[in-house]
């Protein structure tokens, strides 16, 4: 694979280039199941390929067909491949030896593990850790809801669109060695993964509101099945089950109506074994 020099230039201080990141938003209009997000990510480059190219049409061609080739990446992730794949074009043609079948490998080597890591900082832990935040403020009724969602999540998801496009285009190559020299993206994929487990595991305790007033009366001492029993055994285990419950039917592929209708039925039989005086266990 070919190599190429580290650049120096800040990235955003070119303006062809200032257009490819705000292009990179565009990455995933034009989704097709031949190319996926290829045709986006051509998009988003063509203002910097023209300026490249501006004087030979027959690269600039095939630099548009290396980059609408299929592509398919955690979007907020796409502008550090831009970054890379934009040095590597300059090298190509201050460099007429350079092997430019190795732009399109990178691409392809990038797409796999940076996919695997956006995916699972952004959608799997940071996403439930602002819908958790989120959802708190909502149900107190508080508009600061949806807004802090919005802040929240896109908080990060902008700083990697920014700093991705900084490092790719600056020195891509030598971080991506030392990354996976020292174990970065592992270690950051596992802690990401333990810290959205942990936020969802208290989203259950707090927003899943299933309790029972359910009591027994044995030699006249009433035991309250909630109070007594659950909540000195594990509390919030009724919310656990209930979404455990509700996990199992989603990977046996049941539909979300269907789930949520079992759901209702379920609200329905609970209230029946609560409220319903001759159905109260007493012993």
């Amino acid at each position: 694979m070919a190599e190429f020099e580290v650049s120096k230039q800040n990235v955003f201080d070119d303006p062809a280039k200032r257009k490819v990141f705000w292009r990179s938003l565009w990455l995933q209009g034009c989704n097709t199941y031949a190319r996926q997000q290829g045709l986006g990510f051509g998009t988003a480059m063509l203002p910097f390929l023209k300026m490249l190219y501006k004087d030979d049409p027959k690269g600039l061609s095939d630099a548009m067909m290396r980059h609408t080739e299929l592509f398919n990446i955690t979007p907020q992730c796409v502008t550090f491949v831009m970054g890379i794949v934009m040095a590597m074009e300059e090298e190509a043609v201050a460099k007429p030896e350079f092997d430019k079948s190795s732009i399109s490998a990178i691409k392809i080597a990038l797409m796999g593990p940076l996919s695997g890591i956006g995916d699972a900082v952004l959608w799997g832990s940071w996403r439930a850790i602002a819908i958790g935040i989120a959802i708190s403020f909502s149900s107190q009724g508080s508009v600061l809801g949806p807004i802090s969602f919005f802040v929240i999540f896109n908080v990060l998801a902008w700083a990697i669109r920014y700093f991705g496009y900084k490092i790719g285009y600056s020195s891509g190559m030598a971080f991506i060695e030392k990354a996976t020299s020292t174990g970065l993206f592992e270690n950051f994929t596992m802690a990401a993964k333990i810290l959205g487990a942990s936020v969802v595991g208290y989203m259950i305790a707090s927003t899943v509101g299933l309790q029972t007033t359910l009591t027994f009366t044995m030699n006249d001492m009433t035991t309250a099945l909630q109070a007594d029993i659950f909540d000195k055994f594990m509390p919030s285990i009724l919310p656990l089950v209930l979404c455990f419950g509700t996990y199992h039917f989603v990977k046996k592929g049941k539909s979300t109506p269907k789930i949520l209708l079992g759901l209702i039925l379920l609200a329905f039989a609970i209230a029946l074994i609560e409220y319903i005086p001759f159905f109260q266990p007493v012993a």
